[in-house]
C-alpha cells in the first residue's frame, strides 16, 4: 500500500523540487529584505512617495485600498528588476555564449538536430559539417 507512496517521494525529481522549494524561499527572503531595507528606503530619498494612504471608501462601507496596490505593484516591479539585473544578467555571462543545438533542413526548413544525417520531417539527406 505504501510502497507506491514511497518510490513517489524518493523519486530524484521530487527530492530536487524539495530542495529547490526550500531554497528559492530563502532567497526570496533575502531578495524581500534587500528591497524593503535597502531599496525602498533609497527611494524614498529620491522622491518616491509612499501610496499607502490612498484609499477609495464606497457608500456601503468597504474600503478600496488603491495605495497598497500601487506599493505592492511597485514592490514587484523592484524586485524583478534586482533579479534580473543581479541573477540573470551575471548567470548569463557565466554560462557564455550558447552553443548550437540544431540546424535548419535545407529542404523543409524545419529545425533538426545539429548531428541529424536526415530530417526527420521530410526525409531529405542532410549535409553535416
Amino acid at each position: 500500500m505504501f510502497s507506491g507512496f514511497k518510490d513517489f517521494v524518493m523519486r530524484g525529481n521530487v527530492i530536487d523540487l524539495a530542495v529547490a522549494l526550500v531554497l528559492g524561499l530563502a532567497f526570496a527572503g533575502v531578495v524581500t529584505s534587500f528591497v524593503a531595507d535597502v531599496l525602498t528606503p533609497l527611494l524614498g530619498l529620491l522622491g518616491v512617495p509612499d501610496f499607502s494612504e490612498i484609499a477609495t471608501t464606497l457608500p456601503s462601507g468597504a474600503t478600496i485600498n488603491w495605495g497598497l496596490f500601487l506599493n505592492a505593484l511597485i514592490a514587484f516591479l523592484i524586485v524583478a528588476l534586482v533579479i534580473y539585473f543581479f541573477v540573470v544578467v551575471p548567470m548569463n555571462r557565466l554560462k557564455g555564449p550558447a552553443a548550437l543545438e540544431t540546424k535548419t533542413c535545407t529542404e523543409c526548413a524545419s529545425e533538426i538536430a545539429l548531428a541529424a544525417r536526415r530530417c526527420p520531417m521530410c526525409t531529405q539527406p542532410q549535409h553535416t559539417a
